[in-house]
């Protein structure tokens, strides 16, 4: 499986992005998505994750409620749709697929990684 992530960019604190990873491959209904962000000196970090059918999603606490992950099996596309946007939000975000039913949160349990966009939030 192959991702490009896309959506990324400046927006002032308050605002809204929606990310997007759209991936290669016959068997993405296949695979569960999650979304990570690094930010400058820090780990990679779990955002938010999605299984095969879209019927599961979980988040990390520093962002429930305003993210939003979704999946179009149709389109081999999975969305972040990011609102209220803080400036603690602004890091490089990167997709991640897995072939697992289950929700993985960690990165070192996902095995295909797209190149990540960068995702800035101003004061």
């Amino acid at each position: 499986v192959q991702l490009q992530a896309s959506g990324g960019g400046l927006v002032q604190a308050g605002g809204s992005l929606r990310l997007s990873c759209a991936a290669s491959g016959r068997t993405f209904s296949s695979y569960a998505m999650g979304w990570f962000r690094q930010a400058p000196g820090k780990e990679r970090e779990f955002v938010a994750a999605i299984t095969w059918s879209g019927a599961g999603t979980y988040y990390a606490d520093s962002v429930k409620g305003r993210f939003t992950i979704s999946r179009d099996n149709a389109k081999n596309t999975v969305y972040l749709q990011m609102n209220s946007l803080k400036p603690e939000d602004t890091a490089v975000y990167y997709c991640a697929a897995v072939a697992r039913y289950d929700l993985p949160t960690t990165a070192r349990m996902y095995d295909f990684w797209g190149q990540g966009t960068q995702v800035t939030v101003s004061s």
